[in-house]
């Protein structure tokens, strides 16, 4: 028998939704079928490109297309919720873009809709599929570095806030600012590369103290204040692990830093340590990395060597394959994507409350 083919739709036309669109027309046996976006000139551009048969402004009728076997989910993180619940209760897969939604509750409500449809729920966190990320999780989950016990992670930007005034900095829209958005990447990437060690408790703090003054604009961007600056634009978190563990977290989009962007991780094991830096950020296709471990008494660090990832190709095509197995749409229902939302939740409450507190 031939393979199956999937119809899929993506609802977005910015910068990820082309990114699920490139993705997906680079696969065999996916056909694109619809797409829906608000910018019509967009639209109609990328539909002509990957031939989609149906382009909408609005999601509800690309949802309702009784053809459709999967949806990505490239909009504003209010959206998140409505569009993967309306697409799983049609018995649609869903691949939506990070963060799963604005907090858990409604994350809840996304993964309780994909174990009552039997559909996949995925998110794309693709950072944890950067080629060198993955070769330091080879390393670590090898045993190399014997048991970790303490590690730090950040993303740190100098002039990275998106688009001030714009839904970014809404906190109704957006659920949060930079911790939110970038900082869910480097929590996944973090508790991935510790072997997914559950987050106890934790103490945060969140700060506002350049966005409000329209200072840390993306420089190609001009700000666009009238929306206002409703979320931080850093934040610092502690968190305790189960099994004794710390992970401490750092993310900005705006700080009076180094002007590079920075994605990093560092780690302490009981028999070896490790540092990554990705200087520039994404723009660091490879980044830094050196392990730090002794041999019979004697310094013996060495510096991996490392491919390059696939970002968003990598993640689609992991959704597709999953989508092809039936036997792994159980395990797939958005719990991992949940756990990190429950905890980013406890970050954001540990900040207002300024006291340390428990993960659910």
């Amino acid at each position: 028998m031939s393979d199956p083919t999937f119809r899929v739709g993506v609802v977005g036309v910015g910068w990820a939704g082309q990114q699920h669109l490139a993705a997906y027309d680079a696969l065999p046996h996916v056909e694109i079928v619809a797409i829906a976006g608000q910018e019509a000139d967009t639209l109609a551009a990328l539909g002509e490109k990957y031939g989609a048969q149906h382009l909408f402004e609005s999601w509800e009728q690309l949802v309702d297309l009784p053809e459709l076997d999967a949806v990505s989910i490239a909009v504003p993180n209010f959206l998140h919720a409505p569009i993967a619940i309306a697409a799983l209760e049609r018995g649609v897969h869903v691949l939506s873009e990070k963060p799963l939604a604005r907090n858990g509750t409604e994350g809840r409500q996304m993964v309780e809709a994909a174990r009552s449809a039997g559909r996949v729920l995925d998110v794309a966190f693709n950072h944890r599929l950067r080629g060198d990320i993955q070769k330091l999780g080879e390393i670590i989950h090898g045993g190399e570095l014997g048991r970790p016990y303490y590690a730090k992670a950040s993303w740190m930007r100098r002039r990275g806030i998106p688009k001030i005034g714009s839904w970014f900095t809404n906190r109704e829209m957006a659920g949060g600012g930079p911790l939110a958005d970038i900082g869910v990447h480097v929590l996944d990437y973090a508790l991935f590369l510790l072997g997914e060690p559950k987050v106890e408790s934790v103490s945060a703090v969140t700060y506002a103290e350049l966005g409000p003054r329209d200072i840390g604009g993306m420089k190609w961007e001009t700000a666009q204040s009238k929306g206002g600056f409703e979320v931080e634009d850093f934040a610092s978190a502690f968190l305790r692990l189960e099994g004794g563990g710390t992970l401490v977290l750092e993310t900005s989009w705006a700080a009076f830093r180094n002007p590079t962007d920075l994605i990093d991780f560092s780690v302490l094991g009981t028999e070896g340590g490790a540092e990554l830096k990705a200087i520039g950020a994404t723009k660091a296709q490879v980044g830094d990395l050196h392990v730090y471990r002794d041999h019979d008494g004697e310094i013996a660090d060495y510096q991996p060597t490392a491919e390059p990832g696939r970002a968003h190709a990598a993640v689609v095509e992991n959704f597709v394959r999953v989508l092809g197995t039936p036997e792994e749409w159980a395990g797939n229902d958005g719990s991992l994507a949940l756990r990190r939302a429950e905890v980013i939740d406890a970050c954001y409450r540990s900040a207002a409350e300024k006291r340390e507190v428990a993960v659910a």
